[in-house]
């Protein structure tokens, strides 16, 4: 059961991610805060250059590694927009929206097709989405839905839902041309690169709000690099789809986090959404 703790603590590290990124957005630049995420993950992923051995490259890593570089670059900053401008506990679980998208996005990419149980699960995940709004429903049994692209929040970590499934493809074929750890650290490496002229052009005039906010936006990064490092050891000791499963505990928890820190409202019905939305990923992925 080692697995099982190491993706527990994936799920922990990941709402505690998310906890820190609200935390500073307060007062911190959405691309400070973004490109924080990303580039103080590598202090934790690049020393395992040393330990690992360099795999032999196959053709198509180059091309896994600017499509998927690119997109995660767009993903992260609006997931970062998404979670400053809407509750946690109402944007982080539309997260589980990502298996539903990879159900379309699998059989074009890498030729996966979906099965009864895929069904069942996206039914699921569709179900607790329209539990998550359910205050909404006074305004008429559709209201729930409406909401979710109505606010700026969840219409864009939707998107993000999207793009990463997307990523999540282009993911596999990344590993299938190098190997876990080495697509680990080179795809966030090249996030790294590419999200730093974008962060110094869209906040030039901030840049002293890095320094002035150091001890803040440095746990941002590590906790995000901790849950890479746990998922990857869990990963090398069961099957991806368990260990997927568990991180998608850290939705519930942001909901928790959410209520107990930012006071957010709407606890039972965001709770019980949040859990029926991940009872459909285990669906899926199992």
């Amino acid at each position: 059961m080692t697995w099982f703790i190491f993706a527990t603590l994936t799920a922990v590290f990941e709402s505690l991610k998310d906890v820190t990124s609200k935390h500073g957005l307060k007062t911190i630049n959405v691309y400070i805060v973004s490109w924080s995420l990303i580039v103080f993950t590598l202090p934790l992923l690049l020393p395992l250059l040393f330990f690992i051995n360099t795999p032999e490259l196959g053709n198509r890593f180059g091309l896994a590694l600017l499509v998927g570089g690119s997109l995660n670059v767009i993903s992260m900053i609006l997931y970062i927009k998404a979670i400053k401008v809407s509750d946690l506990s109402i944007t982080v679980p539309l997260i589980t929206f990502t298996p539903l998208f990879l159900l379309v996005t699998s059989p074009l990419i890498v030729q996966e097709y979906p099965t009864i149980m895929d069904a069942i699960g996206m039914v699921l995940i569709v179900a607790g989405s329209y539990i998550l709004n359910l205050k909404e429903k006074k305004q008429g049994y559709l209201a729930p839905f409406k909401s979710l692209f109505r606010e700026k929040g969840p219409k864009l970590m939707i998107l993000v839902a999207f793009i990463w499934s997307i990523t999540s493809n282009v993911d596999k074929v990344g590993v299938q041309n190098s190997s876990p750890t080495f697509w680990a650290i080179a795809n966030y490496s090249f996030i790294a690169t590419a999200m730093t002229p974008i962060m110094l052009y869209k906040a030039y005039d901030r840049l002293t709000q890095i320094r002035q906010n150091f001890i803040s936006l440095v746990p941002i990064g590590l906790f995000h690099g901790a849950a890479v490092l746990f998922q990857m050891q869990a990963i090398d000791m069961t099957l991806v789809a368990h260990v997927i499963s568990v991180k998608r505990m850290s939705a519930l928890l942001s909901v928790l986090m959410g209520h107990l820190i930012f006071q957010e409202k709407g606890i039972k019905e965001r709770s019980l959404g949040a859990a029926i939305m991940i009872f459909g990923v285990v669906l899926i992925t199992l």
